[in-house]
């Protein structure tokens, strides 16, 4: 009663017994079903690094029968047991096998493996563990077909450990139990392991047969080791199995997996007969190589052929029209598999759902989805990530609790995706709630959770838990370098992220977006130095030309007040929209709108069309300039000739420009007229203009309107406070900062940055820690002296206003970029340029004190402000004073 079953990686059509669907994930846990007895078994070494991979299986519909149907006497126990194995019943046959040990009756050979192969089939590890024990207490050596039935169960149950101690414990080894063994450890994902065993099988003089092949190939591609794919290769030809299409098969797919795909064909072409799987051998391995027009043009070929492709074909066209964006086709090929038995099963509608949402297709998605009469956790997966991935996170998180009534469990997959869309929405407690059930479930241990993690709490203001998460990543990949980096970045840790940056680039090396994110932090702090070091390291890495990495650090170059190097960085990327308007921006940023016009003149004969952002960065130059009759010029052409409708911030801009130049009273009616509701920023640039002008009925007027429309931005409260100081209405600044304090909002601590020696320096208000400070403090006093001397206003100390005007200052301004400009006097050589970054609103008290600081020290002296962009030379500043 010979049973002739074989490892699951080594199937064929030749063997269809104890087949499975396709594909599936198999455990490489070896552990799990470890019998504990006083015959432990032997001790393994396996390689360092285990990976996992999945084997595709052919799927069978033979009737699975463990034994033959032998006639059986039922009056002898041993004939009893195998009767109950015959029909299944495990748990009585194993009560049969305790009566019979208790009573000391012999159990023969045909039972034991009777149960073993029936532990099998059922996948049952505890029962299959006691049967072993029994087996191992009562036979100290094995035969060859207990031995194999005692092999295969256990590599069928992944239980490695013991499937080598048995094989060791083997009188007599054939074929099939080497077989057995070397597939289960490539199932396991021990690929080297597995290879040693096959070259030891062939050094005790084992005549591989036509099973050995196609496992030991599968082996090789897993690895991949095309070296000892091609020995194995020379293997098949000498024992002469070049002809067989199960070990052509396994080379092709062997060859398509090392990424051979020249040898691969050349199997393919010389195959007298092809089967389906031939056929799906090769279109896989150019989908899994990029290959996707050649791969699908294989497809066409085997229609051609009358040859039905079968369910793991289909899916995997599918997937590829999604990967090559191909709406059309993957349309095309749902109409074909409609028509086919494949056209209800889930995993083609699966498929189906990814491709649609790939290309933006999410209703036809969606579409799917609802028509689904059956729907798996991959079907609910690739809706939520669908419409996460659309730019609907709402629907995403609507759809995972829908999946949670209906009671699908969630894979890693879907809670990265709903993590995802919890983080675009700002939902901190829901993202708390999947973090709490990502722990119980053991998704924390997937690297793609823990990243959507870091994300979620760092958009959510709790970088220091995101913090704690990336820090806890045993295997940090480039996603979680770049989460924490971006997270840093976006919550003002602008040192942390660039020291994480340095840190990343010892172990892993940055991507596009790992790069644009540490540009970011440089251009936010100023740090020119540092971020020129990374546009090297884009250079040398060849990533200085992809994506938004070129425009980034144009804008880095450009935020650090460096244009002659923004301008090199301009004439050697692309110059695409993005391009042109970030130098645009600059030249906004600066107030100078004659440069702005010309360039924005360039830009048009250069052939590049503009768009809504151009235009903002337009009227903001215009605006800083006082170019009135050219913006409210260019806000007409916008409608006129490029067809571009106004947003609300393209009014807020023409308010802004109005009110700059004094129009007060036509910015006012600009925005009675204006076809769509004001917004809070429309109203800000009314009462910005009314600071500048001192108009405080209407600026209160302005500022009504704004916290009817937002009352958490505390910007607008800042522009109120500086109007009433500005016009010594004290009481009203008190109020408006008694407000602040019951709406819980609070103003940022002033802080500016100076980069010195390629080393950026942080300086808040007030701040008496730094080394430096009785240096700083003396530098300061001796300028201050000289004001005094020289009747310039300006010192906080000698002001005319006193303690008013000291007050007025700390609140608005905090006088930080003093203590960063005289840090960068004290360390750098005379004449070295100076420049500083600042988080708020620069005082006229500071402007009017730079400005003598560059006159009497002789040094140019840039300060970019929330507002402006102030470069100060011999006693002026570029700003030409506009709005002191």
């Amino acid at each position: 009663m010979q049973y002739n079953t074989i490892c699951c990686c080594c199937l064929s059509p030749k063997m269809a017994v104890f087949a499975r669907t396709s594909p599936i994930s198999l455990n490489t846990d070896i552990s799990s079903f470890l019998y504990s007895n006083s015959l432990q078994p032997q001790a393994l070494k396996f390689s360092p690094i285990i990976q996992t991979h999945h084997f595709s299986l052919k799927k069978t519909h033979e009737n699975i029968s463990v034994l033959g149907t032998n006639s059986l006497d039922t009056t002898d126990p041993n004939s009893h047991i195998c009767k109950l194995c015959l029909h299944g019943r495990l748990e009585q046959a194993l009560k049969q096998l305790d009566s019979m040990q208790q009573l000391h009756i012999t159990i023969e050979e045909d039972t034991y493996i009777a149960l073993l192969r029936l532990c099998e089939w059922k996948r049952a590890p505890e029962e299959g563990s006691r049967v072993y024990y029994y087996v191992s207490n009562s036979i100290s050596r094995f035969g060859v077909r207990l031995g194999n039935a005692l092999l295969s169960m256990f590599v069928r149950l992944n239980n490695l450990g013991d499937a080598w101690y048995v094989f060791g414990k083997m009188e007599e080894r054939d074929v099939f139990s080497w077989n057995v063994l070397v597939g289960g450890y490539a199932k396991g994902g021990y690929f080297d392991e597995a290879l040693n065993l096959y070259h030891r099988m062939l050094w005790v003089g084992i005549r591989p047969d036509v099973y050995t092949f196609p496992c030991v190939l599968r082996t090789c591609g897993g690895v991949p080791d095309l070296a000892r794919g091609r020995e194995v290769h020379v293997h098949v030809l000498r024992f002469g199995y070049e002809s067989d299409i199960d070990v052509v098969n396994a080379l092709i797919t062997m060859y398509a997996k090392c990424g051979d795909l020249y040898s691969a064909h050349l199997m393919f072409d010389k195959m007298p007969k092809r089967d389906r799987i031939s056929w799906n051998a090769m279109i896989a391995g150019y989908f899994e190589n990029e290959g996707y027009l050649e791969g699908l043009r294989l497809f066409g070929a085997m229609r051609e052929l009358s040859i039905d492709p079968n369910l793991l074909t289909m899916t995997s066209v599918i997937s590829a029209c999604e990967l090559l964006g191909d709406e059309r086709l993957g349309s095309a090929m749902q109409g074909y598999v409609a028509k086919t038995e494949f056209g209800v099963d889930v995993s083609v509608d699966n498929s189906l759902i990814q491709l649609y949402s790939s290309v933006g297709n999410w209703k036809e998605a969606e579409k799917i989805f609802t028509r689904m009469e059956s729907k798996d956790v991959v079907s609910w997966t690739a809706m939520i990530s669908g419409y996460e991935n659309n730019g609907l996170p709402d629907k995403a998180i609507e759809t995972y609790k829908m999946m949670d009534l209906d009671r699908v469990m969630p894979d890693e997959i879907t809670i990265a995706s709903v993590l995802s869309a919890c983080a675009s929405l700002g939902l901190l407690d829901m993202g708390i709630e999947l973090h709490e059930l990502s722990k119980t479930r053991g998704f924390i241990s997937y690297v793609i959770v823990a990243n959507t993690l870091i994300d979620l709490y760092s958009k959510c203001g709790c970088v220091d838990k995101a913090l704690e998460i990336f820090h806890q990543i045993p295997n940090k990949n480039v996603f979680s370098w770049t989460s924490i980096i971006f997270g840093l970045r976006i919550n003002n840790r602008i040192f942390e992220a660039l020291i994480l940056f340095r840190q990343m680039k010892l172990s892993v090396n940055p991507n596009s977006v790992t790069l644009i994110s540490a540009v970011s932090a440089c251009a936010r702090v100023g740090a020119f130095k540092s971020g020129k070091e990374i546009h090297a390291h884009a250079l040398r890495t060849g990533v200085g030309f992809h994506g938004f990495v070129p425009n980034s650090i144009l804008d880095m170059y450009i935020r650090c007040g460096r244009m002659e190097s923004a301008w090199n960085q301009f004439n050697t990327q692309k110059k695409d929209r993005a391009s042109w308007n970030i130098l645009l921006t600059g030249y906004a940023q600066r107030g100078q709108g004659e440069l702005a016009v010309e360039l924005f003149d360039r830009m048009s004969k250069s052939g590049v069309k503009p768009d809504e952002i151009t235009f903002i960065s337009l009227l903001c130059a215009c605006s800083r300039s006082g170019m009135v009759t050219e913006g409210l010029e260019y806000f007409n052409i916008m409608t006129s000739k490029y067809s571009i409708t106004p947003n609300l911030k393209h009014y807020a801009c023409v308010v802004d420009l109005l009110g700059r130049s004094g129009h007060l009273e036509d910015a006012y009616e600009f925005i009675v007229k204006i076809p769509v509701e004001p917004d809070a920023a429309i109203w800000g640039a009314l009462l910005n203009s009314c600071r500048i002008y001192r108009q405080v009925e209407l600026g209160e007027f302005a500022a009504q309107r704004i916290f009817e429309r937002d009352s958490g931005t505390v910007g607008y409260y800042d522009m109120l406070c500086n109007l009433y100081a500005e016009n010594g209405k004290w009481d009203e600044v008190s109020r408006v900062r008694k407000m602040m304090r019951e709406r819980g909002l609070a103003v940022d601590p002033g802080c500016s940055w100076v980069e010195v020696k390629g080393k950026v320096h942080a300086f808040l208000s007030g701040d008496d820690f730094h080394p430096q400070t009785k240096e700083i403090s003396a530098v300061l006093e001796g300028l201050y002296e000289k004001m005094k001397a020289a009747g310039v206003s300006g010192s906080v100390v000698g002001s005319v206003n006193g303690v008013e005007e000291a007050s007025r200052a700390e609140i608005l301004c905090g006088h930080s970029e003093r203590l960063a400009i005289a840090f960068g006097l004290i360390n750098t050589a005379p004449g070295t340029p100076i420049s500083v970054t600042k988080n708020l609103y620069m005082c006229e008290s500071c402007h009017n004190t730079i400005k003598f600081i560059s006159n009497v020290i002789r040094r140019e002296i840039s300060v970019r402000d929330t507002d402006h962009f102030h470069h100060f030379k011999e006693g002026v500043c570029s700003c030409g004073d506009e709005g002191y």
